[in-house]
């Protein structure tokens, strides 16, 4: 059973630690300026004419791949590095809880960065009259696709006491989840005579493919219980791994 008062507390003690060091704001501004950068030079966001952000949320999946891992690198590899997490794991917290709060904790950070974006919100608005339930769904996206990155980060945080592994790991574990639902990868996968329904249920798996319909402004809540489903399996296996560390 977990325990939602000791959950809150390690969600604020990891929330907290975010901003004890000039790494958070970094973070919040590399992720803005590269969000501002592709929206505004690489999809040409004036020269469209248009007023809606899905060229905007198109470049999402893409600075979640390079950031989150960034942000969740140290979750629990500096837990072992330091030798704190034997001290966290005698207090009266369970694996379960601590993990649950710092997943929580994380993914409020990339929330927070996610709606640090809004000026780009409210020149969309001042520039034309764009479909606000579309942006709300786009936002709804985005922010799940990135508590499924999170997930991730916090398993390959899990696997080592080396920031920079978990790194890779999360860089590596996300970018097989997005690509393996990109065209030209699907129809490569297909030439190899590969069986249209294996395809197809590859592809099913793919991050960027349950994002592509939110971010044009439709949910599908079986789009959101993809990425629920990615995130309890992540950290399952998070638990997993860091219960057989504790008992060897």
């Amino acid at each position: 059973m977990v325990n939602v008062k000791t959950v809150k507390a390690i969600f604020k003690r990891e929330f907290r630690s975010y901003f004890d060091s000039p790494v958070a704001y970094v973070f919040l501004v590399a992720f803005l300026v590269l969000v501002g950068f592709l929206t505004f030079g690489m999809a040409m966001y004036y020269e469209r004419r248009q007023a809606n952000l899905a060229p905007f949320f198109l470049w999402h999946p893409w600075v979640y791949l390079l950031l989150v891992p960034a942000a969740t690198m140290g979750l629990w590899a500096e837990e072992r590095r330091t030798g704190t997490i034997e001290l966290l794991l005698t207090l009266p917290v369970t694996l379960a809880e601590a993990l649950a709060g710092k997943f929580l904790a994380a993914w409020a950070f990339i929330g927070i960065a996610l709606g640090l974006t809004f000026p780009i919100v409210l020149t969309t608005a001042w520039l034309g009259n764009p479909d606000m339930g579309a942006v709300l769904c786009g936002y709804v996206g985005s922010f799940f696709l990135s508590g499924a990155c999170v997930a991730v980060g916090v398993f390959a945080s899990a696997l080592s006491r080396s920031q920079v592994i978990g790194f890779v790991i999360a860089l590596a574990i996300c970018l097989f989840m997005l690509i393996i639902g990109f065209g030209p990868v699907i129809d490569a996968v297909a030439q190899w005579g590969v069986p249209s329904a294996v395809v197809n249920a590859i592809a099913s798996c793919s991050l960027m493919k349950h994002f592509e319909s939110m971010r044009l402004g439709v949910i599908d809540f079986a789009d959101i219980a993809y990425y629920v489903g990615v995130m309890v399996f992540m950290l399952a296996a998070a638990h997993v791994v860091t219960e057989n560390r504790k008992a060897s």
